[in-house]
């Protein structure tokens, strides 16, 4: 690995302790629609310094809170800064992402060059090609990239703890209890389905009405999926019955909603009593609404989830969540959500490099239909 990279930067290999050169970052001076303010910068990356560490970013997704932060809808938003120079002070999106070492300053201790990391925490700004960072800013990946790839682990901090910490926080789940979830298909509920199956718990998985529904069933099932419906047999007053029937002699305590509107409604009917609903998502930009019933009569409790604020609070935790999560991957146990890469490669023009992001932003925007959109670096 070490010779690799000396090779690539043009460094006699027992010289290599810094890299410095011109980087290339998505940002943004304004909040407002991603395709409309969103802009590709040039800066020079110096030379790491005392305590730093340089790292060239190897994949990086696009999560619904890296588009809600260029848009200014969402609650932790970077500042605008004007170190990476130019005529107005922007922000670099993306908080998610996988990096290797590319040099290392004086009294870095823990990091080597070669080594691979992710962001130990959000609002770093990961759509670039490099950056200068401390090893506080980084965890370091236990596994070389046979065992978990670059897009494996750019996804791994938050959708897989996501879904970890939402079937262990809120309900003391035992082997054989159900939870039932909406947007199965996303990437937190794939985990979800995975992870549960691990833990031996069963999952009634809600999915928006498509025609290639059994395709996607099979596929959910594969994962360890119990049970996969649709929006509208849920919504089937009668249909209820049957899932009366799959909870029967067992208990549906958990309910994982990242959509809101009539679904969530939907999921929380099927709760049993005292069951928890925890919100973390609202991609259907619609309001949750619950009959005063489920309130009174069945005591159901309603919670909402903010994995950034568990992780900024609890980072030693975060990291062992993360080594767990990381065997799993490395032993092909925790699969990753399928991707669609937008790649970058040596040599491209920044009207290139620009289109390439534009294209996997206008992907998401329109419906990734369960597939992650990605920027990698090759």
């Amino acid at each position: 690995m070490l010779a690799r990279t000396a090779a690539r930067f043009g460094r006699p290999l027992g010289g290599i302790r810094s890299y410095s050169g011109d980087a290339k970052a998505v940002v943004y001076s304004q909040h407002g629609r991603p395709l409309e303010v969103l802009k590709l910068h040039t800066y020079r990356l110096p030379a790491a310094g005392a305590g730093q560490v340089a790292v060239k970013f190897l994949s990086a997704p696009i999560n619904p809170a890296d588009i809600n932060q260029v848009e200014g809808v969402y609650p932790l938003r970077p500042a605008f800064t004007q170190a990476l120079g130019g005529d107005e002070p922007v922000a670099v999106g993306g908080n998610e992402g996988c990096v290797e070492i590319v040099g290392v300053g004086p009294g870095v201790d823990g990091l080597a060059v070669g080594d691979r990391a992710i962001m130990r925490h959000t609002l770093f700004g990961t759509w670039r090609t490099h950056a200068l960072a401390t090893a506080a800013d980084l965890i370091r990946i236990p596994y070389g990239p046979a065992e978990v790839s670059a897009v494996q682990a750019g996804t791994v901090s938050v959708n897989p703890t996501t879904a970890y910490q939402m079937l262990r926080e809120f309900v003391a789940l035992a082997p054989g209890d159900f939870f039932i979830q909406t947007g199965a298909n996303s990437g937190v509920g794939r985990a979800a389905i995975q992870l549960g199956a691990r833990w031996g718990f069963r999952s009634i998985n809600v999915v928006r009405d498509r025609p290639d529904f059994d395709a996607l069933a099979a596929e959910l099932t594969a994962l360890g999926a119990t049970h996969v419906v649709t929006e509208s047999q849920l919504a089937d007053k009668g249909f209820r019955n049957v899932i009366k029937q799959w909870v029967a002699g067992s208990k549906l305590r958990l309910g994982l909603n990242c959509t809101g509107g009539a679904s969530t409604t939907n999921i929380a009917r099927q709760l049993s009593e005292g069951g928890h609903l925890v919100t973390y998502g609202g991609m259907a930009r619609q309001p949750i609404t619950i009959p005063p019933s489920l309130f009174i009569f069945k005591d159901i409790h309603l919670h909402g989830y903010w994995l950034s604020r568990w992780a900024d609070a609890n980072p030693a935790a975060k990291e062992a969540v993360l080594g767990e999560l990381f065997g799993l991957v490395a032993r092909g146990e925790l699969r990753d959500v399928p991707v669609d890469r937008a790649v970058w490669r040596d040599g491209m023009s920044d009207a290139e490099r620009l289109d390439v992001f534009r294209g996997a932003v206008s992907a998401y925007i329109e419906g990734s239909k369960g597939r992650k959109q990605m920027l990698v670096h090759e």
